[in-house]
This record gives C-alpha cells, sequence and structure tokens, in this order.
C-alpha cells in the first residue's frame, strides 16, 4: 500500500518532550448512553485482494484496444484508492498484483472495483462492483469470477482471503446500526535545526501536512525561523486508529537559483517540497518520536481518546424526554378525567399519548394553527396532548408559542391578535427597508465568524424574524425546555429532511428530528444535544464546539421552500419521475444469484454502469438545489455496522442508497437540508417511532392541493415501512371533502388513531357557529375561496387583509367547534384500548403465575 520515505524514531531521554495540550475529548461528557448501545472488543481482520485478470474488455476507443486498469476503494479501511498497473492495447489484460486491507470485523465493509481505461485527456470508468465482504470466510481463500457482460463473455477474475490479526482487538461502540470507532489524536511539531550562523531577515517557513481521511485533512506545521530554536505549538490531527493512514508532510527546500518576485529584504529563494511519508501504524501510543533531518526535526506525538461519546446512540428516547413524559402523564390523566366525565383518576398505563400533527401551509397554516390550538385549549383537550410536531409554515407558529414557558396556561387570543398585525403588514417595507438590510449583513457577518457556513436559508431566517417579529428574537431551541421543565406544555418537535445533493429526494431523504432536547437522525438512531446543532463531530466525538444558533436560523432550515430542484418540482407536479430516472440514474445491476443473498447482513454483487457525459451534464442541471442548508453532520466518520440491516435502521429504510452503506451518512461531511414538505407534507415520521407509543393523532391540515393527500400519503409510506397506520383513506373529490374524519378505530391497538381536520370551508358557509345558522345578510361571510391559486389564501401569500384573517380564524375555530364530539370519541377508545390492553396483560400474568405454581407442585 505505500511505505515511509524516511522510519520515524523514538526520542531519546535528551530530546525535549512534547508540551501538554488540552482537548475537549480529554474531558468527561455528559451524553447518556442508551442500553442498547454498546462498547465492545471486536478484532481487526486482514483482507487480501489479488487482481488477477480480464478477459474479453469491451473495447472503449474507436482507434485502439483498451488499456485497461482496475482501481480499489475500501472507504472504511482507508481514504486512499489504489490501483493495478496499465495493460496497454490488450482486451485480456493480466495482474496478478496483490493489495491489503486492515478491516474492523463488525463493520459492513463493501469493496468498490473501478474497471477504468486509461486515455490522454480523462480516463473513463467502465464499470463499478460493489462486493460485500461478508461473503468472504474468515481464514479461506475464494476466487471470484464477476461476470460484466454475459452475452460478450466480459470477466474480471479476483482472489479474496480474510485472516485474523493477532493482537489486542479495537473497542468500538454501535447500537446495531451504525459504529464509533477508537479515535486517537496525533501532535505535530516541527523545529529547525540551530545554525552556527544566524542569517538576519530569514523568512518564515510553513510544512504542509496531509492526513487523508482525519477530521482535519490537511493543516500547516509552522517552522521557525534559524534565529529560534523552540519548537512551534504542535498541530494536530484525529483519525481513526485502525485505519490505514498515512502522513504526509511536504517540506520546503531550497534552490539555488532567486525567485525573480521574491521580497529583497529577507533574501528568500525559489521553495520547492520534498515528501515525506508516515504510515500512523509506525506510531506507539503515548510516545515521543522524532524524526531526524539534515534541516528540520519533525516530532510526533499519538493520544488515544477515551472519553465517552459526544452523541448519543440508541433509539429509546433520551432520558429527559422519559422524564418530560412521566411528569406529562400526571397532566394528560387529570385533562382526560374532566374532558371525559370520568369517575376515577387514570392510572399511569392507561393514559394514551396524544398528539396534534401539522403539515405545511405558510401563513395560512400560521394563521389556522392558532386558531385551532385556542379551541382545542377551550375545550380542555390541549392539557391531554403530549407531542405537537410541525414543519414549514407551521414551525413559525410553534416558536413564537414556545418563546412563553406557560403559553397553553394562558389565554392564547393575545398571540392571535399579535399574529393579526404582523401578518396584514407590508411584507417587502418590513423585510427590506435599509435599516433591516444593514442589520442582515450584521448578523450573517457575526454568524460567520462563529463559524458557521453561510447560505440563503440564513437570509431567510432574518427575513422571517422581519416578517413575524418586532425585532430581533434572541430564543434558541434549548430555551424551550423551559417549557417542558414541570409537563405543563406539550413537547414541540420540528422536522425537516436531509437529502444528498445531487440525488432526487424519492431516491434519497432522511428524517432529522429536532426537540428542545435533542437533534437526531432516528433512521440510525443517533442524537446530539441540541445546542451541539451546527459543531462539528468527527466518530461521534465533539472537535469543534460554536455557539447554538438563534431559532430564527433554524425557522429558515424547517421552512427551506427555496431548496427545490427541477427533478422534485416535476415529481410534485405529475407524481412521477419515470422519465428522469432514464436520464439521471446510474444503471445498477445485480451480478449474483440472489438466492445466495437470502440472509439479510449478507448485501448482493451489484455493478453499476455510470452515465456518459451528456447524462451526467443533464444531472448537474436538474438536480442542482439553489437553496440547500448545509450544516456539519455530526456522524462524519461512523461507518455501518455489519448488520445494520437487521437492526432498527430497517425500520425507516426507505430509499435506495440504504443497501449502499459506503454512500450513507458517515461518507459525508455535511447534512444536505431541506423542506420536509419536498418528501409529503406532513410531520408524522417522529410520532411513528415505536418508543412514542402514540395512540391518538389530531391530524391538522394547512397544505394546498388535495386536503387527503398528505394522509394518503404517509399512509402508503407506513404501510410499505410495515409500521402500524390506518388505511384504506378515501379518495374523495374536492367538493365533498368533510370538515372531519376518524381513522383507526376499527383497527388493531397497535394502529394510532387519526382524526383527520381538512382545511375546508363546508357547513360554514350556512353556519357561523355549530348549530346557529347565518342570516341572509351574514351569507357573504361564508364565502371563502381556500383553493383557488391566486385567492388571497394560496400558499405563496405572505400577506393577509384583516377581514381575510378574521374569516380564517372564524372558519378554523368552527371547524374544530362543529367537531368536538369526533375528537372526544377517539379519546375514549384510546382510554379504553389502554385499559383492556392492561387487562390483557394482567390476565396474561395471572395464567402464567398458576402455570408456574402448578407446575411447582407437579
Amino acid at each position: 500500500m505505500g511505505s515511509p520515505t524516511t522510519s520515524p524514531q523514538v526520542l531519546t531521554s535528551k530530546t525535549k518532550p512534547l508540551g501538554i495540550l488540552e482537548m475537549p475529548w480529554m474531558h468527561p461528557q455528559t451524553v447518556q448512553q442508551d442500553a442498547n448501545c454498546k462498547r465492545v472488543a471486536s478484532p481487526c481482520y486482514i483482507l487480501t485482494v489479488r487482481i488477477i485478470r480480464m478477459r474479453n474488455v469491451h473495447q472503449q476507443d474507436l482507434l485502439s484496444a483498451t488499456d485497461c486498469y482496475v482501481t480499489l476503494w475500501l472507504p472504511t479501511a482507508t481514504s486512499e484508492k489504489v490501483r493495478t498497473k496499465t495493460v496497454a492495447n490488450c482486451n485480456d489484460p493480466v495482474w496478478n498484483e496483490t493489495f491489503y486491507f486492515r478491516i474492523q470485523s463488525q463493520v459492513k465493509n463493501v469493496l468498490e472495483l473501478i474497471v477504468c481505461d486509461e486515455d490522454i485527456i480523462q480516463d473513463d470508468t467502465h464499470r463499478v462492483i460493489f462486493y460485500d465482504i461478508a461473503e468472504v470466510p474468515l481464514g479461506e481463500s475464494i476466487f471470484k469470477t464477476f461476470e460484466l457482460n454475459p452475452q460478450k463473455r466480459e470477466e474480471l477474475e479476483v482472489e479474496f482471503s480474510l485472516e485474523n490479526i493477532m493482537g489486542c482487538p479495537e473497542m468500538i461502540t454501535t447500537n446495531g446500526a451504525i459504529v464509533c470507532r477508537e479515535l486517537c489524536c496525533l501532535e505535530v511539531q516541527a523545529d529547525r535545526r540551530k545554525r552556527k550562523k544566524k542569517k538576519k531577515h530569514s523568512k518564515q517557513q510553513d510544512a504542509k501536512c496531509i492526513l487523508k481521511g482525519s477530521f482535519e485533512d490537511t493543516q500547516k506545521v509552522s517552522l521557525c525561523c534559524k534565529s529560534c530554536s523552540h519548537c512551534t505549538d504542535p498541530t494536530i490531527f484525529h483519525y481513526a486508529r485502525y485505519k490505514q493512514a498515512e502522513l504526509e508532510v511536504l517540506l520546503p527546500k531550497k534552490r539555488s537559483l532567486p525567485c525573480f518576485g521574491a521580497c529583497m529584504s529577507c533574501g528568500a529563494n525559489v521553495q520547492r517540497s520534498r515528501n515525506m511519508t508516515f504510515p500512523l501504524s509506525s506510531f506507539p501510543l503515548d510516545q515521543d518520536v522524532i524524526n531526524d533531518d539534515s534541516e528540520f526535526d519533525l516530532h510526533f506525538k499519538v493520544k488515544q481518546c477515551t472519553a465517552g461519546l459526544d452523541v448519543r446512540l440508541g433509539f429509546d428516547l433520551c432520558p429527559e424526554e422519559q422524564e418530560f413524559l412521566r411528569k406529562r402523564k400526571k397532566v394528560a390523566a387529570a385533562a382526560l378525567k374532566k374532558v371525559l366525565h370520568l369517575e376515577e383518576d387514570l392510572q399511569d398505563d392507561e393514559v394514551p399519548v396524544v398528539a396534534i400533527m401539522t403539515t405545511g401551509g405558510g401563513m395560512r397554516a400560521l394563521t389556522s394553527m392558532y386558531a385551532h390550538l385556542l379551541i382545542i385549549q377551550q375545550l380542555d383537550i390541549l392539557d391531554s396532548v403530549s407531542y405537537l410536531t410541525g414543519l414549514s409554515g407551521t414551525t413559525w407558529t410553534m416558536s413564537k408559542l414556545y418563546d412563553d414557558a406557560n403559553w397553553s396556561k394562558k389565554n392564547l387570543e393575545e398571540l392571535i391578535t399579535d399574529a393579526r398585525r404582523h401578518v396584514k403588514k407590508n411584507k417587502f417595507l418590513a423585510s427590506f427597508s435599509p435599516e433591516r438590510l444593514i442589520y442582515y449583513l450584521k448578523e450573517l457577518k457575526q454568524r460567520h465568524q462563529e463559524g458557521y457556513s453561510i447560505s440563503f436559508t440564513d437570509l431567510w431566517g432574518l427575513i422571517i424574524e422581519a416578517m413575524l417579529r418586532d425585532g430581533e428574537n434572541p430564543h434558541k431551541l434549548t430555551d424551550q425546555q423551559l417549557a417542558l421543565t414541570h409537563g405543563q406544555n406539550p413537547m414541540p418537535v420540528y422536522l425537516c429532511l436531509n437529502v444528498k445533493e445531487k440525488i432526487s429526494n424519492r431516491s434519497f431523504r432522511e428524517w432529522l428530528e429536532f426537540t428542545p432536547y435533542e437533534v437526531g437522525l432516528q433512521k440510525y438512531g443517533a442524537y446530539i444535544h441540541a445546542e451541539h446543532f451546527g459543531s462539528e463531530f468527527f466518530m461521534g466525538h465533539l472537535l469543534k464546539k460554536i455557539p447554538e444558533s438563534r431559532i430564527c436560523f433554524l425557522e429558515g432550515i424547517w421552512s427551506s421552500v427555496f431548496s427545490v430542484n427541477i427533478m422534485d418540482g416535476w415529481f410534485l407536479s405529475v407524481s412521477t419521475e419515470d422519465f428522469w430516472q432514464k436520464w439521471t440514474q446510474d444503471r445498477i445491476t445485480d451480478i449474483d444469484d440472489y438466492v445466495l443473498y437470502t440472509h439479510m447482513n449478507k448485501l448482493p454483487t451489484r455493478m453499476e454502469s455510470p452515465p456518459d457525459s451528456l447524462a451526467s451534464i443533464f444531472q448537474d442541471i436538474i438536480m442542482w438545489r439553489p437553496a440547500v442548508t448545509r450544516v456539519p453532520n455530526f456522524l462524519h466518520g461512523c461507518p455501518m455496522h455489519n448488520k445494520y440491516l437487521e437492526s432498527q435502521f430497517a425500520q425507516w429504510k426507505d430509499c435506495d442508497l440504504d443497501s449502499f452503506p459506503n454512500q450513507l451518512i458517515g461518507a459525508e461531511d455535511q447534512l444536505y437540508l431541506v423542506d420536509n414538505a419536498f418528501a409529503f407534507d406532513s410531520s408524522y415520521p417522529p410520532l411513528m417511532r415505536p418508543e412514542r407509543k402514540v395512540d391518538v393523532v389530531i391530524h391538522l391540515n394547512y397544505s394546498s392541493g388535495p386536503q387527503m393527500k398528505p394522509l394518503k400519503q404517509a399512509s402508503k409510506y407506513f404501510l410499505k415501512q410495515g409500521i402500524p397506520f390506518p388505511q384504506n383513506i378515501p379518495n374523495e373529490e374536492e367538493t365533498d371533502i368533510k370538515e372531519c374524519y376518524l381513522f383507526g378505530d376499527q383497527e388493531g391497538p397497535e394502529t394510532p388513531i387519526v382524526v383527520l381536520f381538512p382545511l375546508v370551508n363546508d357547513t360554514f358557509r350556512k353556519y357561523k357557529a355549530p348549530g346557529v345558522k347565518r342570516s341572509p345578510e351574514e351569507m357573504e361571510d361564508g364565502i371563502m375561496d381556500l383553493t383557488s391559486t391566486f385567492g388571497p389564501y394560496n400558499i405563496n401569500a405572505l400577506r393577509y387583509s384583516e377581514e381575510d384573517f378574521d374569516k380564517l380564524i372564524k372558519l378554523s375555530q368552527y371547524n374544530i367547534m362543529n367537531n368536538k364530539d369526533m375528537i372526544i370519541k377517539a379519546l375514549c377508545l384510546a382510554v379504553e384500548r389502554k385499559k383492556q390492553c392492561k387487562n390483557s396483560l394482567h390476565c396474561r400474568s395471572e395464567e402464567a403465575f398458576k402455570s408456574g405454581r402448578k407446575g411447582n407442585k407437579i
């Protein structure tokens, strides 16, 4: 794989030691890991790959035979790609070259073999083979023939063998889905040897250090001037201890010719780099190592990270949320006793978990949600609700509510009055006045100085603040923890999507949820403290902490409607992407018999035929996202577990790339976040986590278009995922939509009951209040255009007249009041289900006890 040009030597006792440098990982962490997160000793193996030959290579060039070579890449073992030599003008090249990889046994290792044709301008990628190393038995060798083109009998012959490594196993931390490997810290120092003659005006020089696959990747190491003799401050690299890695050092070297453009006062000469390479496996732990050079001394020291992780691995709820639910159940039990007129208090295991689920919808979502919550509060139902989820426009309402730690105990009329004032104001003057533009510039500059990567969504967040607030909003997401301290309010959950930059949302998407306690990806069972969102992590460790964002910048992420690409727009318009798939998706085929891969933890061998140059250009155009939010990936460097498809990850596996572990979360430096509405316009996924055990969902729909569509999309999605959810959603025409529906009441107890409130104008046309008809003079007040593209409530409208605002408020309030019995019915059913389940468990326990006593007597 490569050898160092100079071997490091252990320092003698006369050599000065490296200085003590405190790193964040030296201090104890506060993340409490789940019970299903395990720290285990896991052996490493040596994988040997021998590229033997190819037969009948398909000719790529018109004028000559193929100049073929093979590239090997195993990203879980090394960041470097290795390759065979090129065999020129040959259709049956023979290599017989051997390569070695050190692999972790509990990591999903998928080797990528790329058959290439060497050209003068740009090499062509002929085929890419994805081979799961789990097929190779330990202690044995196997011979594989990959059929790349059966019709032309094009084949690649490779031999694999796997051997154990003697020595201490690696300590890994895993939840069964992802793996955090051992982390090490490399300190590098450099100093120039003393010279008898001191030269004045010596120029400060730097050495360039490259450690691919590390957190830092490339850094400069300062070389002190010739007049100085002390070591410079150490340069730090963080890397996986047992991955194949080499430190490349580029030292400056003098040339005799003077530089024409050099500074004459310092007498600088033209500099030329000379390379030195050091395999990190040659550095012992906690020992000073020095490399002697004629002009420079390089000092190295490797330290092992022994502190706990800063990422919580596990699919359970965090301790803070569990404590909140214990407190909230007391509040909900009292509320349910009152609203259901129960004679006895409910026990904890008899209290159903009730959630309010909202959809996006811009200003009409913000407006209607205030009205809905007010009536739910007046009906004494709000205290029975444990979760409140939202996306896009409803996050604006939610973040305003949680400014007050006791908002659900206060009259929400004041918030509606405040919303009316902001909704009717001129958004252009409020958002783009000279004073606001200066404020935006100041805030974005400060955000950049704090360490954030600035994007358009940051500006959008500031514009949202200007549209809906009177001034700067200092609140942060973690401030909302105060609203949950005593279980006095429902717990808010905000949702957005993590996507890939040049892939359709239909091909890859992952739910990212935000609570006042945590931010996490439920598919991987990985969460970080909410205040650490935006900070930089590597292999589960927090390495660069930056200040927590103000809530307005998160609102910009949650409602980032500008991140849509042409592909997303096409799907939203016609609900099909067959045409685009032909142009944009790489052709991937299984080249092994599927029968061989009935075991879930072994992936089939696949072959990819990359698109040609024209298709690649076309793909770049239609997949380009103009305003995607980029934030550091808190799972950067974490590979997938060898059996990740058998873990709870499989419950949320819903896209093609989930079976390509090299392209999943650990491979990305950043998350690419977009509005959740581009997948489907509802915030159901966090509520369907089995750990939350939601029994009743009050679905408040604010989306444009067909009002049944968000629920139908969710139903179809959860059916595919195997998650219990109401099915058989009716296909009603828009003109036939009612004010309220009840679903799931006829299904099993594991299926949540959904009470759907579409945003429609049905009986409100004739009734101004439940049971109170309008007079002929009042009939005009019941006329509302909710569906027109250019109507007052269209999804793009940012400003309402006072009359339109009041009409929408009254309609929303009326629809809840007119169907309060449906909510009461759902709550009654949920309580009965909980009691039946409790009684069933009690009966089974008694039977087991009696059976046990009977067995003892016998």
